[in-house]
Protein backbone atom coordinates (compact mmCIF):
# COMPACT_ATOMS: atom_id res chain seq x y z
CA UNK A 1 0.00 0.00 0.00
CA UNK A 2 1.27 3.43 -1.17
CA UNK A 3 2.38 5.76 2.14
CA UNK A 4 -0.70 8.36 0.13
CA UNK A 5 -3.35 5.19 0.70
CA UNK A 6 -2.07 4.99 4.42
CA UNK A 7 -2.39 8.79 5.16
CA UNK A 8 -5.66 8.82 3.62
CA UNK A 9 -6.93 6.16 5.68
CA UNK A 10 -5.34 7.41 8.63
CA UNK A 11 -7.09 11.03 7.56
CA UNK A 12 -10.98 9.16 7.45
CA UNK A 13 -9.91 7.17 10.75
CA UNK A 14 -9.76 11.39 12.53
CA UNK A 15 -12.41 12.33 10.67
CA UNK A 16 -14.70 9.68 12.45
CA UNK A 17 -13.50 10.46 15.69
CA UNK A 18 -13.35 14.27 15.33
CA UNK A 19 -17.01 13.67 13.50
CA UNK A 20 -18.14 11.30 16.34
CA UNK A 21 -16.50 13.96 19.22
CA UNK A 22 -18.96 17.14 18.04
CA UNK A 23 -22.09 15.56 16.75
CA UNK A 24 -22.66 14.06 20.53
CA UNK A 25 -22.04 10.42 19.17
CA UNK A 26 -22.99 7.43 21.55
CA UNK A 27 -19.84 6.66 23.90
CA UNK A 28 -19.20 3.11 22.52
CA UNK A 29 -19.25 5.07 18.85
CA UNK A 30 -16.18 7.49 19.98
CA UNK A 31 -14.50 4.61 22.05
CA UNK A 32 -14.44 2.88 19.06
CA UNK A 33 -13.52 5.47 16.62
CA UNK A 34 -11.02 6.24 18.90
CA UNK A 35 -9.18 3.53 19.55
CA UNK A 36 -8.98 2.56 15.24
CA UNK A 37 -7.51 5.43 14.71
CA UNK A 38 -4.83 5.13 18.04
CA UNK A 39 -4.06 1.73 16.66
CA UNK A 40 -3.44 2.80 13.37
CA UNK A 41 -1.06 5.80 14.14
CA UNK A 42 0.86 3.23 16.37
CA UNK A 43 1.52 1.10 13.31
CA UNK A 44 2.36 4.17 11.29
CA UNK A 45 4.34 5.03 13.94
CA UNK A 46 6.10 1.47 14.75
CA UNK A 47 6.54 0.78 10.81
CA UNK A 48 8.61 3.71 10.90
CA UNK A 49 6.13 5.15 7.43
CA UNK A 50 5.48 8.14 9.44
CA UNK A 51 6.98 10.51 12.73
CA UNK A 52 5.70 11.60 15.36
CA UNK A 53 5.65 15.37 13.64
CA UNK A 54 4.19 14.29 10.69
CA UNK A 55 1.48 12.95 12.23
CA UNK A 56 0.28 15.20 14.79
CA UNK A 57 0.43 17.83 11.91
CA UNK A 58 -1.88 15.55 10.02
CA UNK A 59 -4.08 15.55 13.25
CA UNK A 60 -3.75 19.16 13.77
CA UNK A 61 -5.53 19.73 9.83
CA UNK A 62 -8.23 16.86 10.14
CA UNK A 63 -9.84 18.14 13.45
CA UNK A 64 -9.32 22.12 12.49
CA UNK A 65 -11.39 20.78 9.27
CA UNK A 66 -13.64 18.85 10.50
CA UNK A 67 -14.23 20.65 13.96
CA UNK A 68 -14.37 24.41 12.73
CA UNK A 69 -17.46 24.41 10.27
CA UNK A 70 -19.21 22.50 13.71
CA UNK A 71 -17.82 25.43 15.75
CA UNK A 72 -18.54 28.03 13.65
CA UNK A 73 -22.24 26.64 13.30
CA UNK A 74 -23.11 26.95 17.21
Amino acid sequence: MAKEELMNTLRRLLRDVVTARFEGGAYAKLSRAHGYADGYMAALLDAGIMEQESLLRLVREERGRVASPVAAAH
